[in-house]
């Protein structure tokens, strides 16, 4: 009984079979999520320079949807830099068995780190009577791939049993 116990445990814990391909989805999102982080605070900051010297093209209420674009371009970005980050820590507390998912996961979240604040700069750049362009329509796609992204993640995450742990610290040698 005891022993049935201790292979249950054992296999719960057990180091996910493809460390590699594990760390190389890590690195890829770790990669990706300080560089977009940077990307983003530079547009922020960018905007902020429009604001602080009065750029008409930019603060006129004729060019408020421009404004608003460009806003949530930046913030949504920024956002989902810091969810690539998180993304490549849950890696490390995927069960086994759940790399395919994560692919899939991996996948719907570069695609909506680009569609998502793409459509909302790119809708920006060019107004039409007070509407943002037509890249306007890369954002719900985005959306749905973020909610596609995050939703494989969380299911995963759900899987896990209650003596899974990340592989860093199976191996603290204690």
């Amino acid at each position: 009984m005891v022993s049935a116990e201790w292979d249950r445990i054992a296999q719960v814990s057990a180091p996910n079979p493809d460390p590699s391909d594990t760390a190389k989805l890590q690195r890829r999102h770790l990669r990706f999520g300080w560089w977009s982080l940077l990307a983003f605070l530079t547009l922020g900051i960018g905007l902020e320079g429009l604001h602080g010297f009065k750029v008409g093209w930019y603060l006129d209420v004729a060019n408020e949807a421009r404004r608003l674009s460009w806003t949530l371009s930046h913030a949504h970005g920024t956002l989902l830099a810091l969810i690539h980050l998180a993304f490549a820590y849950a890696l490390g507390w995927r069960p086994a068995g759940g790399l395919q998912r994560q692919r899939v996961a991996s996948g719907c979240l570069l695609g909506a780190s680009v569609l998502l604040p793409g459509g909302f700069f790119l809708g920006g750049i060019v107004i039409y009577d007070g509407d943002p362009g037509l890249a306007i329509l890369l954002v719900p796609v985005g959306g749905a791939l973020l909610l596609a992204g995050v939703g494989a993640t969380a299911w995963d995450l759900s899987r896990s049993g209650p003596g899974t742990s990340p592989p860093s610290s199976t191996a603290s040698g204690s």
